[in-house]
């Protein structure tokens, strides 16, 4: 069966896989139909990774992360895993297989797996429900959680309600050099006071570094309603906000309506950061269906909402900037739809989406994470029972002719 991406590409040439930068931008100027609306189109690649040794599987996987020499990283929740998922750990063990990977997953671009390492050892606190992964400008690997106890315990279905009283597990965030070296861990476990606590913070649940200035960003989270800023050196405090640039209020709001005025805080969970060349930050307020875009200083700039009439887990969940030079475009996974939508960045218009639901290559159960690699190739996790990495593989512009591609499986052209 051969699938098309239903873009009009006539005279458009097949880009091989190992596009560079300086050859996107000239493949863009070739295919640009006039008049017409252009995007970056992908297809998925079914191959990659290639199988785990060890009779590992994975869990959630809860984060990815491309670090400077295109190799990917993945955390995923070994705790996720069914008893039969598990049989190998059992004493006597109960058949050949299986066992959970190690936390934290290292591939090259090949899709081989090059380092595995996590978990609690000396001198920090590890996650009780681990998430989201950052590999920063310098090469460390910072991580943060959304455990509430101990032990992981299953998410609301309306996680706006994450939010409310009483010791968290996960208050802190966790740098770590890409060996595994523990190096420095900002907030204590069960200590979070909320979204104006400036030395603790509350179930985050990504970070980012500023390579100009060497700070960390952290989307503050399940259980705060902030993003707030440290020095990804020595873990000083530098500032805080909330939605539109406010002091955060942790008041408990009603479950998202549509029809509502947009509200003036962010719902739990504030649940990613990208920051663009520019200096725009870009803000996942994850269950109120939107965008929010900032200053560094957190001055508000503009907002923009995603299927603003899904409810549940919100349509928001994680955010990748797109590898041309001008950054020209956003990708949007969002979890509840199944889709990765791509926005024009400047007007953050949806220009196209992809995906669907299912368990085949190119489509999604709760797609969770995405990131970008140096060729413009995305990459995505699935949380739940998705359990998964996929890559999808950047093929050019072209212009869109139908705004749902649905699965883009490769057309063999």
């Amino acid at each position: 069966m051969n699938r098309t991406y239903h873009y009009a590409a006539a005279g458009v040439l097949t880009i091989a896989a190992g596009l560079t930068i300086q050859s996107f931008v000239t493949q863009k100027s070739a295919i640009a139909a006039p008049g017409g609306v252009q995007a970056p189109r992908f297809e998925v690649d079914p191959m990659w990774p290639k199988p785990l040794p060890n009779h590992w599987v994975l869990g959630a996987v809860i984060g990815v992360s491309v670090d400077a020499k295109d190799h990917v990283w993945i955390i995923h929740r070994g705790g996720s895993l069914e008893a039969k998922e598990q049989y190998l750990t059992m004493k006597p063990p109960a058949s050949a297989c299986c066992a959970a990977a190690p936390p934290i997953l290292e591939f090259n671009e090949a899709g081989d797996l090059v380092g595995h390492w996590g978990g609690p050892g000396k001198g920090f606190e590890w996650p009780a429900s681990n998430h989201g992964i950052d590999v920063d400008f310098k090469g460390n690997v910072w991580i943060g959680g959304n455990g509430r106890g101990q032990q992981p315990a299953a998410l609301p279905a309306d996680e706006s309600r994450m939010a409310g009283g009483g010791a968290v597990h996960d208050s802190m965030v966790l740098k770590f050099s890409q060996s595994g070296k523990f190096l420095m861990q900002i907030g204590k476990p069960n200590q979070g006071k909320g979204s104006n606590d400036t030395e603790n913070l509350r179930l985050p649940a990504k970070t980012l570094v500023d390579s100009k200035t060497n700070e960390l960003y952290v989307a503050d989270g399940y259980g705060n309603r902030r993003v707030i800023v440290y020095d990804a050196e020595t873990g000083k405090y530098k500032r805080h906000w909330g939605a539109y640039g406010k002091k955060p209020d942790d008041t408990q709001l009603p479950p998202y309506n549509p029809a509502d005025p947009p509200a003036q805080q962010f719902r739990t969970p504030v649940h990613c950061v990208d920051l663009a060349k520019d200096g725009l930050l870009y803000v996942c307020d994850r269950t109120n269906d939107r965008i929010q875009v900032f200053k560094t200083d957190g001055t508000f700039v503009k907002e923009a909402f995603i299927a603003k009439n899904t409810l549940g887990d919100g349509s928001v969940f994680d955010i990748a900037l797109s590898k041309d030079p001008a950054q020209k475009y956003l990708y949007v996974a969002d979890g509840s739809n199944m889709k990765v939508h791509v926005l024009k960045r400047d007007t953050l218009e949806i220009l196209t989406t992809f995906g669907d639901g299912g368990r085949q290559p190119g489509q999604f159960y709760a797609p969770h994470s995405i990131a970008t690699d140096s060729k413009g190739n995305i990459f995505t996790t699935e949380t739940y029972r998705g359990q998964r990495v996929q890559k999808f593989r950047f093929r050019g512009e072209a212009a869109v002719t139908k705004k749902d591609q649905g699965v883009v499986w490769p057309s063999g052209k």
